[in-house]
């Protein structure tokens, strides 16, 4: 990715361990089209070329949610090399819902035949 940084948002959720989190995401552009870029431990994830700033973040959240990721919400930070502290308002993006865990097997009778008793 290259240093043609434009922006930087600040991303803040729970992680696929439900860990509370808070990293900066770069969005650059290169070669026509903006890239989101989230390092967190040993989790680097790059999106693709999008048409705009926004968008590319966006797919960068849909990729953390489809990873466990939760609670996210974002603000921007820095537009280009200016700093804009807690000035802009976070935004948050909806969880997807979940669809609960099938088990075959005795376990999985067990756990159907609890739910269906505390209804």
């Amino acid at each position: 990715m290259p240093d043609d940084v434009v922006e930087k948002h600040q991303v803040a959720g729970l992680d696929d361990r439900a860990r509370g989190f808070t990293r900066l995401v770069d969005i650059a552009r290169s070669e026509g089209a903006y890239r989101a870029l989230l390092r967190y431990e040993a989790t680097i994830v790059v999106t693709n070329g999008a048409e705009t700033k926004p968008a590319a973040l966006q797919e960068l959240i849909h990729r953390l949610q489809g990873r466990g990721y939760t609670q996210l919400r974002s603000q921007l930070s820095f537009n280009g090399n200016t700093y804009l502290g807690s000035q802009e308002p976070w935004i948050e993006y909806p969880d997807h819902e979940r669809q609960p865990e099938l088990r075959s097997g005795l376990l999985g009778w067990v756990g159907r035949w609890l739910r269906g008793v505390r209804r």
